[in-house]
């Protein structure tokens, strides 16, 4: 930083700048007339990279030297990485995210400091050069890809960088992410059904694009959550608290949208049974209070 002119103490005010290759006895100075100067240059083909010297600044005026900075240690001007990253894993996390990893390439450090990584992902039927681009800062060596097409093979290449550029890319690795789920199918549908005249308010009808489901019960604040591919699943619930059922498709590519929320009462007689049959859905009462849902899945494929 230039010192105020009123800290000057005169004219013919100037700056002394000191510097030595780190480790070395000698000091190299030179003079920058300038009061106004913040920078100086020291140029020497044969300097190697990120070479470490010791610096210290100076001043002067016409009745002579003043005192030096504390001595810092700056570097030359690096090169970008030479290696590439090794190690690069993806993985599918969903119809629209993968995540990568990788590990740090086996760098000469006396040329550069990696400052981060820069991952590309592109399509199998796009271009290289249009790949997405996402950075990373400093020492992580992982990140999550999104915004993608599901269900689509892409290719992930990995570079690490820094001030002077980016290096080598690693070998391309291949994912495919994840199907996405059935977008035209709505939520369950659910209905009931009369079972020898009275109503049964536990029988469900779906509509669900794949046969898995997602059953779920509230208790209070307190939720369960019961996961089958089958069509029918049994709960054995206190016959004197109230519940809330919500039932959602779900698959590799996510969850479906939820059914409208199932209220089941207290049950006043812990004996009482349903009977009868129904295409669609049955459903028994015991008097354990065990609730049998029967489901109809009709796919919308």
């Amino acid at each position: 930083q230039t010192v105020p002119e009123e800290l000057q103490n005169g004219g013919g005010f100037g700056y002394v700048v000191a510097f030595r290759p780190l480790g070395t006895v000698s000091w190299m100075q030179t003079v920058v007339a300038s009061p106004d100067a913040a920078r100086y240059v020291f140029r020497n083909e044969s300097l190697p990279p990120f070479s470490p010297y010791e610096v210290k600044v100076g001043v002067y005026n016409n009745k002579g030297e003043g005192s030096f900075s504390p001595v810092t240690v700056v570097y030359s001007a690096e090169e970008e990485p030479t290696r590439a990253p090794t190690t690069v894993l993806a993985r599918s996390i969903s119809a629209s995210d993968v995540e990568v990893s990788w590990a740090p390439p086996w760098e000469n450090q006396h040329k550069g400091r990696i400052q981060g990584y820069e991952v590309r992902c592109w399509r199998h039927d796009e271009k290289e050069e249009n790949a997405k681009r996402i950075r990373t800062v400093g020492n992580q060596t992982s990140t999550k890809v999104g915004n993608l097409r599901g269900n689509a093979l892409y290719h992930l290449a990995v570079r690490a960088y820094n001030t002077a550029g980016t290096g080598p890319s690693s070998a391309a690795v291949n994912v495919t992410t994840k199907k996405p789920r059935d977008s035209t199918s709505g939520p369950p549908e659910v209905g009931s059904s009369e079972h020898s005249g009275q109503l049964c308010p536990f029988c469900l009808l779906l509509s669900l694009p794949r046969p898995q489901v997602l059953y779920r019960w509230n208790r209070e604040s307190s939720t369960s959550v019961i996961e089958t591919n089958k069509t029918s699943v049994e709960l054995s619930l206190p016959f004197d608290e109230d519940y809330i059922i919500e039932i959602k498709p779900f698959s590799d590519g996510g969850d479906g949208s939820s059914s409208e929320q199932i209220r089941i009462p207290k049950i006043s007689n812990a004996y009482a049974r349903g009977s009868g049959s129904s295409t669609s859905s049955a459903c028994t009462l015991s008097a354990l209070s065990t609730i049998m849902i029967s489901l109809t899945a009709r796919s919308s494929l």
